[in-house]
């Protein structure tokens, strides 16, 4: 088992650049891609990649201390530290259980092609982590592999209808032909989101009120271009972290930055994702006829949509504010506030990109996630304990990426109900 371990964990180690292009050239080649082609494909999207995670860094590396800063200002005192997803995929890949999850979950997803009972192929495997993390939660609370294993497989089932019932209005409105967004945290955030946004598209007064990037470029001009949207945005999170001036120019021409960069990034990588998608649907359409597959990627490719990272940016001082005030919560968000981008990639194409409904649909489900986080801390803690490094003063850790997301902390609850009764 240790020996599996060890050979999963350097795979993954090598990084996204380096496994997704040979990844891409496997399935262009099984896809029947010309070599040239392949190559040239696998590489591009490798690339596209090295992109996107640079822009995502220089967000990381201004959003974090920001939201220290306001921490600090306001004097915010909870006892749970949201340690990040960094923390909480360490852990559950530190878990035995975990090695043998990553070919669980690709025979899964490949029975379920070979039935037809879904359409993507999921070939993200950094964030297959979020399957494994349920498949941990199970084992840890209740000791027992094999039910682990089950929720694994359950979660990964769960995560394939949730991609192929999503994608269609995330292609129309991202853009991004013959794509899915298998990514556990994107899906947890949207399955409560989709529903509460739909009810709030039918409250009087509000439905009426249109907020999106082309009705703000159209409505103020050259205010509505993604890219002084970004610096609006930035110098709002330096005014509330206390920043003198040139701190809050900066990071606001940072975020003016990501606004702009981002999208081209997304671009790059898509460019070497098309000849792979087509072929694979020409090769399809020859055996099956009209049946569709889509390729599963990060929902990080959604980041790309000034929509979804403004509404990912807003709901930052959002969520520090409902965690000093919700009853019950002891969650000091943090780590992922960053990520809470991602959270948007699926409600933002529901919500047809109006940044002030996903905003709203958000503020609810993240008012949920902080009291599931809370409720998961004890496990989470245990899932990492001994293996990274706590948050200074932190006795205990969570994460919404994982704690406050409702598909994970479904089997965490599953799993304390069999305990109980085992």
């Amino acid at each position: 088992m240790d020996s599996l371990t060890n050979v999963v964990q350097s795979i993954l180690n090598m990084g996204s650049s380096v496994v997704l292009p040979i990844i891409m050239f496997i399935v262009g080649i099984v896809f029947r891609v010309p070599l040239k082609k392949a190559i040239i494909s696998g590489l591009t999207v490798g690339i596209g990649m090295i992109g996107i995670n640079l822009v995502i860094n220089l967000l990381t590396t201004s959003v974090g201390p920001a939201a220290q800063a306001m921490v600090e200002r306001f004097g915010l005192n909870l006892t749970i530290i949201d340690a990040g997803w960094p923390t909480v995929a360490a852990g559950t890949w530190a878990q035995p259980i975990a090695a043998v999850m990553i070919p669980i979950i690709l025979i899964v997803n490949l029975i379920m092609l070979a039935m037809n009972w879904t359409k993507t192929l999921n070939i993200d495997i950094w964030n297959y982590w979020h399957m494994s993390a349920a498949a941990a939660t199970g084992y840890i609370v209740t000791n027992n592999f094999l039910f682990g294993i089950i929720c694994g497989i359950i979660y990964t089932v769960f995560v394939q209808i949730i991609a192929d019932k999503t994608a269609p209005k995330m292609q129309e409105y991202y853009g991004l032909e013959g794509v899915s967004l298998p990514t556990g945290s994107a899906q947890g955030y949207a399955v409560l989101a989709i529903p509460i946004g739909w009810l709030i598209d039918r409250i009087p007064g509000i439905n009426k009120l249109d907020v999106k990037p082309e009705t703000i470029q159209k409505r103020f001009g050259i205010f509505g271009e993604p890219m002084i949207m970004g610096i609006i945005i930035g110098v709002f999170l330096g005014l509330l972290g206390g920043y003198d001036i040139a701190g809050i120019l900066q990071i606001g021409m940072t975020m003016g930055g990501v606004m702009f960069l981002m999208p081209r990034m997304v671009k790059i990588l898509m460019e070497g994702l098309i000849p792979i998608q087509e072929s694979a649907q020409k090769m399809l359409q020859s055996r099956y006829g009209d049946r569709e597959i889509y390729l599963g990627m990060d929902a990080a490719l959604a980041t790309g949509s000034p929509a979804a990272l403004s509404t990912g940016l807003l709901m930052v001082p959002i969520t520090l504010f409902l965690a000093v005030i919700l009853p019950g919560n002891r969650v000091l968000p943090f780590g992922d506030l960053a990520t809470i981008p991602f959270f948007a990639a699926l409600v933002v194409p529901s919500r047809k990109g109006n940044i002030l409904h996903s905003v709203l649909s958000l503020t609810v489900v993240i008012a949920l996630a902080l009291l599931m986080a809370t409720d998961y801390a004890p496990t989470l803690t245990t899932m990492a304990e001994g293996i990274v490094e706590f948050p200074e003063g932190a006795a205990q850790i969570s994460n919404l990426d994982t704690g406050g997301n409702i598909l994970n902390w479904i089997f965490l609850k599953l799993a304390q109900l069999v305990n109980s009764i085992m």
